[in-house]
């Protein structure tokens, strides 16, 4: 593979501005990241540590496997909702390795709210199973919780994707043969108890952890008997007489290193195969990226000068090269694993699906993992496109994408806008991690062509009705409120808070997510290719 030459002056005035106001939103991503990550108030802090219990990124620490990274998922989730009262959705999850193992694991955060669920803690913790059936993992489950927060019980509690959603994937992955392992913390009340009472493993810790349907309050309102927590359903009752926990912790760390030990007696499986390479760090600076992002999305930018900072060597086998240049295509390597890389270059044209399209098809044929570098408008419109078939064949991308039966992983680097969206593997299409830079924006459309569509609709509802035009005052006046709409909910910030991405990356942090995402995705061997039908 060749190096790609880079084009970029580090010290020119637009890199050096645009690098100025893209720290301004990394700072406030850090910023945010570092209040979100102590959890929850300082006084339900003190009270937990006060009972002898870690708090839940210290567990987690305490978990993996020393001087390993730990890939934090959504830290962001619920931010700027609930007035702020639970921070990171009250879960802390990510995927770790335990005795050289990637491991789900699933993390209660009992300073938050009692660790109790709200709609974004559901979504949450079910996206953090759905990782580990994607990729072959087995799951590790801090339990800590007061259960559902009642509150907000009609959106938590009777959908398909709701509170019951776990237990369901909790059995589906057992049956996968993905190991559930369950560590009851503190309190584990009504449809939570399922969690331990449904892992292949169960771990509680003496007087602290409990187990029970029913609480000692509702004991008491259904049969008038007086019991304690502990009687009820504590580590010595669930250990010793009901079975429905298998280990009898001391403490938090004694119960971590029990889990630790029923790790060193899980079944090996193999693994799929990559021609892997020893790792090369990229020729060009990633910090140079942080001038590169694009801010103003109305500048253009070349994605090869993305892809330059985040491959190993900066080596790139481009493919197609000469042929429809708002797509980039070729393979790369990327923490010494094989990788197809897909990056937008502008708007999607007939050729450029079919470019893109014919490039997924040797990705999937070759067992290679696809990344989208997300920058895109979407996909180009007007008569004389039409009439060549833009939808057909923009269809031909969007039908490849969502049947690449090898690992899609996505960051938007940029805008990410309408069906372009689609076709870039976001959301709806499964990749198996989804990652956002602070400057990314994503919705159905950009505000402005959001406020001029309505605009012109409403010109001409009054037309029709006989009434006189939106002079240019009342236009303006009209269009704010959808730009302002479309600006709040159209940034990273908003997406993250609800878990429309895995988490707003660091564009530096890139290529080593990106290395741990092909990696954990090793655990589970890539199916062999299905297509449906192309219209030709």
């Amino acid at each position: 593979m060749y190096k790609l030459e880079s084009n970029i002056d580090p010290n020119s005035p637009e890199f050096l501005a645009n690098k100025k106001e893209f720290l301004k939103l990394l700072d406030k991503t850090n910023s945010i990241l570092r209040e979100v990550k102590k959890g929850g108030s300082e006084r339900a802090r003190k009270k937990h540590l006060d009972r002898g219990k870690l708090l839940a990124r210290d567990r987690i620490n305490l978990l993996i496997d020393p001087n390993t990274p730990f890939l934090e998922l959504s830290p962001m989730a619920a931010y700027d909702q609930y007035d702020n009262q639970f921070p990171s959705a009250g879960i802390v999850t990510g995927i770790g390795v335990i005795h050289g193992r990637e491991t789900a694991i699933i993390a209660n955060d009992a300073t938050v709210k009692g660790g109790t669920y709200t709609q974004e803690t559901i979504k949450k913790h079910v996206r953090a199973q759905e990782i580990a059936m994607e990729n072959g993992l087995p799951c590790v489950y801090l339990v800590d919780s007061g259960g559902a927060f009642l509150p907000d019980q009609a959106r938590i509690f009777p959908d398909k994707y709701h509170f019951g959603r776990f237990f369901f994937n909790q059995a589906r992955l057992s049956a996968a043969g993905l190991p559930q392992i369950a560590i009851v913390m503190g309190s584990c009340t009504a449809g939570g108890a399922y969690v331990p009472a449904m892992a292949d493993e169960t771990i509680i810790v003496r007087n602290q952890g409990t187990i029970f349907i029913g609480g000692p309050p509702l004991v008491k309102a259904a049969t008038g008997e007086d019991v304690s927590a502990e009687e009820l359903g504590g580590g010595e009752v669930h250990t010793a007489i009901s079975g429905v926990a298998d280990h009898l912790a001391e403490n938090d760390a004694h119960a971590l290193q029990i889990c630790r030990n029923i790790f060193e007696n899980m079944e090996i499986k193999d693994k799929q195969q990559l021609d892997t390479a020893p790792i090369e760090e990229p020729a060009y600076d990633p910090m140079e990226l942080y001038g590169i992002a694009p801010v103003d999305l109305k500048k253009p930018i070349d994605s090869k000068e993305i892809i330059a900072r985040i491959v190993d060597g900066s080596k790139f086998h481009e493919f197609k090269a000469r042929y429809a240049p708002t797509i980039i295509c070729g393979f790369a390597k990327i923490m010494g694993f094989p990788v197809g890389i897909i990056a937008n270059n502008g708007v999607l044209f007939s050729e450029t699906s079919l470019k893109g399209a014919h490039f997924i098809e040797l990705c999937t044929s070759r067992k290679l993992p696809i990344l989208y570098l997300q920058n895109i408008t979407g996909f180009i419109v007007g008569k004389e496109y039409e009439n060549r078939g833009i939808a057909r064949d923009g269809a031909k991308l969007v039908h490849a994408t969502a049947n690449a039966d090898v690992p899609k992983l996505t960051v938007v680097v940029g805008g990410s806008f309408g069906a372009g969206n689609y076709a870039m593997a976001g959301r709806a299409y499964d990749p198996r991690f989804l990652f956002m830079w602070p400057n990314a924006k994503i919705s159905v459309m950009g505000g402005e062509q959001a406020a001029n569509v309505l605009l012109t609709v409403k010109q001409e509802q009054l037309k029709f009705r006989g009434l006189p035009e939106m002079n240019e005052e009342e236009a303006k006046k009209f269009m704010q409120p959808i730009l302002d709409k479309y600006e709040e909910e159209g940034s990273a910030f908003y997406s993250t808070s609800r878990m429309w991405d895995d988490g707003i990356i660091d564009p530096v942090d890139t290529r080593k997510i990106l290395g741990m995402a092909i990696a954990i995705s090793l655990n589970k061997k890539y199916p062999e290719q299905k297509n449906g039908v192309f219209r030709m």
